[in-house]
C-alpha cells in the first residue's frame, strides 16, 4: 500500500488542477481511480483495485497547493474595502515617439480635479489608459488619434486593498481571478500596485464581481 500510495501522490501532483479538485471536493474519487488505473497499473506491473486506488486517494496527505490554499484563505479574511469607481473608458494606442510626453502634458490637465481616476499600463507595442469618461475628449486632444487602436466605454473599476504580506504568498491572484472566472465575468483590465489589486470590466458585470469579491472576504473570515 505504501507503494500505492507513493504512486498515486505523483500522479495526482502531477496535475494541480487534479489535485484542487480534490481539495475542493469537485471531482468524483471513483471516477479518477478508474482513470487512473491503467498508468498505476502499468507502474507497478501488476493489477491493481479500484477501490484501492479509492481508498489511497481519500488518504493522501495535503499536498503544497493545499498548504498554500490555507494561507491564501487566510490572507482573503484580511482584504481591506472595496471601492468601485464607474464612467470610466479605455484607450488602447500603439506606442508612438512622444506617447509618454503627451500622457505628462494630460495629466498636468486633470491633476487638480478631484476624484479622477487615471491608470496607464505601457507594453512593449501598445499603452493602455484607464480615465473617466468625463476626460475622453480632452484626452484624445492630446494623444496622436491616428495611433488609437481600441476605444471602450461604459467600465468600472473594484479595487482592493491588500494585506501587505501579498508579495510574500504564492497563488493570491490566481484565487481572485479563479472565484471571478467561475462566474463568467469578463475582464476588461487587470491592473495591481504593491497593495492594491483593481479590475475593471464591463458596468453591467460589476454588481455581480463586486458580490464575489465580497463572498471572498467573508467566507474566509467565517471558515
Amino acid at each position: 500500500m505504501d507503494r500505492l500510495s507513493k504512486v498515486i501522490e505523483m500522479l495526482v501532483h502531477r496535475s494541480p488542477f487534479i489535485q484542487e479538485a480534490i481539495a475542493e471536493g469537485l471531482i468524483n474519487i471513483s471516477s479518477l481511480a478508474r482513470r487512473l488505473n491503467p498508468e498505476i497499473s502499468k507502474i507497478m506491473n501488476k493489477e491493481v483495485s479500484d477501490s484501492a486506488i479509492i481508498m489511497a486517494i481519500k488518504r493522501m496527505p495535503p499536498g503544497p497547493n493545499q498548504k498554500i490554499e490555507m494561507k491564501i484563505r487566510n490572507f482573503m479574511s484580511q482584504l481591506g474595502d472595496l471601492v468601485v469607481r464607474s464612467n470610466l473608458t479605455k484607450f488602447t494606442f500603439k506606442n508612438y515617439v512622444g506617447i509618454s510626453q503627451d500622457q505628462a502634458k494630460f495629466l498636468s490637465q486633470i491633476k487638480d480635479i478631484s476624484d479622477n481616476f487615471y491608470t496607464v499600463s505601457r507594453g512593449v507595442t501598445e499603452t493602455t489608459i484607464i480615465t473617466n469618461k468625463q476626460f475622453s475628449s480632452e484626452l484624445m486632444t492630446y494623444f496622436d488619434r491616428d495611433s488609437l487602436i481600441h476605444e471602450l466605454d461604459n467600465l468600472s473599476s473594484i479595487t482592493m486593498k491588500l494585506p501587505t504580506v501579498n508579495t510574500e504568498i504564492s497563488g493570491v491572484y490566481y484565487y481572485l481571478l479563479k472565484k471571478i472566472a467561475w462566474e463568467g465575468i469578463n475582464l476588461s483590465e487587470v491592473i495591481s500596485t504593491t497593495n492594491e489589486f483593481t479590475i475593471v470590466v464591463d458596468t453591467s458585470m460589476v454588481s455581480n464581481a463586486f458580490s464575489v469579491l465580497m463572498d471572498l472576504k467573508t467566507e474566509t473570515s467565517q471558515s
